[in-house]
């Protein structure tokens, strides 16, 4: 069942503050209303922060991560935030119903979509995807080439859905919003939008492995989200094939999204949506969390373990026993062997042992690199720094020590190589102290390196790759 949330009035502030503090302090005004297995909050507020005013407001916000947690309150407004993470996150959908069309606005339109398709170079299956869904059958509607508009919006009139694969890199609002999101999630934040005309159906029923927030900014759509089939598809791995109508239960949730509404699923709950025949629908879906699990982590941390225990440990080294494969392996599994139970001993003794050689810190380094190349580039501002996504982690490989940065990152998803600068060692106390003291200024001379040149050529470095940048401008000479 759905319960529907008892809204607390918004109480005034006694204290007068600026337009700019006010907007950002109504981010964090508590509401919320829970239920066992899903969760809505009707969200009476009739005005909402304009994005365009937000977002200029986050960009005097110093602090990357504060400003992260602003913009995705924001979003999810009215929950906070704290809330979501310990209860909703991975765990059950939220539907917020805003009675506010223009919450989202100035996201993404489908103005916007049409003037993209008019003056970039979309590519269909790249950027952009025909498909539709009639009589339970899937199908997409690619042509080779440019996605040219005459074309598109023909295939739109005769009942074909529009996926944009990756707004961002078209949308210099839907970027911003994602290169700030992905440093809460600590994981690439990306997008979809969707385009679909009054009366029509354009994706199966289907599960995905990323946690999704479904963001209704035009028209709107009838949703059912259903629960995983089983506990192997909870958080699954992978995103599913298409689902039958048989296949799929009773759905857990079943509403009607209109303009400023959100509704967020985690990864593994089956979803389906439809047009109803007098509107269209436009929504962008932000996601996050892909291949970002303990057992991704783990797929780094063990082989680098293993490979250390035998360097180190004689016990791994042991050779097996010449008998084993008379008594171990499928064709064994059922006998009864004394032998069995000590190898299987033995097999577990070696994974106990193995944990104690376990480079946890390094893995997560190996991922950070991963995430740091997965990363939007920041939208670079007016007295914003983002020294702290850069500086996050350096990574040794011998006795060079390698700062890997987004800087210079790609709006399209791992176009460009991963992007490095090595740093001296005699300069690494000073990277550290640089990442500890973001997001305050500092001087060159208070960097802990071993002499004046090295503090002078490390800033200079920085500088020069726009990983840095000063409290004041500098004046040209």
């Amino acid at each position: 069942p759905i319960k529907k949330a008892k809204m607390k009035p918004m109480v005034k502030q006694v204290i007068k503050s600026s337009p700019r503090e006010e907007r950002l302090e109504r981010l964090e005004e508590p509401y919320l209303s829970l239920s066992c297995c899903m969760q809505e909050v009707q969200c009476g507020e009739k005005s909402g922060e304009a994005l365009e005013a937000l977002l200029s407001d986050l960009a005097e916000v110093s602090n990357s991560r504060e400003r992260a947690s602003k913009l995705f309150q924001w979003l999810i407004q009215p929950i906070p935030s704290k809330s979501f993470f310990r209860d909703t996150w991975e765990k059950k959908p939220v539907l917020i119903k805003r009675q506010n069309p223009d919450y989202y606005k100035g996201l993404f339109s489908t103005a916007e979509f049409d003037r993209i398709l008019r003056q970039d170079d979309v590519q269909y299956g790249v950027n952009l995807d025909v498909t539709s869904y009639t009589n339970g059958k899937r199908e997409t509607h690619n042509p080779p080439g440019r996605a040219l508009p005459f074309t598109v919006w023909e295939f739109y009139e005769s009942g074909c859905s529009l996926r944009m694969l990756n707004p961002q890199a078209f949308s210099s609002t839907v970027w911003s919003v994602l290169s700030i999101l992905q440093e809460q999630f600590g994981s690439m934040a990306g997008a979809n939008v969707y385009l679909t005309p009054p009366g029509t159906q354009g994706f199966a029923p289907h599960y995905d492995d990323i946690e999704a927030f479904v963001v209704q900014l035009e028209g709107k759509k009838h949703w059912r989200v259903y629960n995983p089939r089983s506990e192997d598809e909870v958080l699954p791995v992978v995103s599913s094939l298409n689902f039958s109508q048989s296949e799929i239960g009773k759905p857990i949730l079943e509403v009607v999204l209109e303009a400023g509404d959100l509704l967020y699923f985690p990864r593994g709950f089956i979803h389906q949506g439809n047009c109803l025949p007098d509107a269209h629908s436009l929504h962008i879906t932000v996601s996050s969390y892909q291949r970002n699990s303990w057992g991704n982590l783990l797929a780094k941390v063990v082989p680098a373990a293993l490979e250390m225990a035998m360097e180190e440990d004689v016990d791994f080294r042991r050779g097996l026993p010449v008998d084993y494969l008379t008594y171990m392996g499928v064709q064994n599994s059922d006998k009864e062997d004394p032998r069995r139970a000590q190898f299987l001993s033995r097999i577990e003794g070696l994974m106990k042992k193995l944990s104690t050689f376990a480079p946890v810190d390094a893995a997560v380094d190996q991922k950070a690199r991963d995430y740091l190349h997965d990363c939007l580039p920041p939208m670079l501002t007016a007295g914003t720094t983002y020294l702290l996504l850069k500086f996050k982690h350096g990574l040794f490989d011998g006795e060079a020590v390698w700062l890997y940065y987004t800087a210079d990152n790609s709006r399209v998803y791992h176009k460009e190589a991963p992007k490095s600068v090595e740093i001296k060692a005699e300069q690494t106390d000073g990277m550290e102290f640089l990442i500890h003291a973001y997001p305050k200024f500092v001087t060159v001379g208070s960097l802990p390196c071993e002499s004046a040149e090295d503090k002078v050529s490390l800033a200079e470095l920085l500088f020069e790759k726009g990983l840095i940048h000063t409290a004041e401008p500098l004046q040209r000479s």
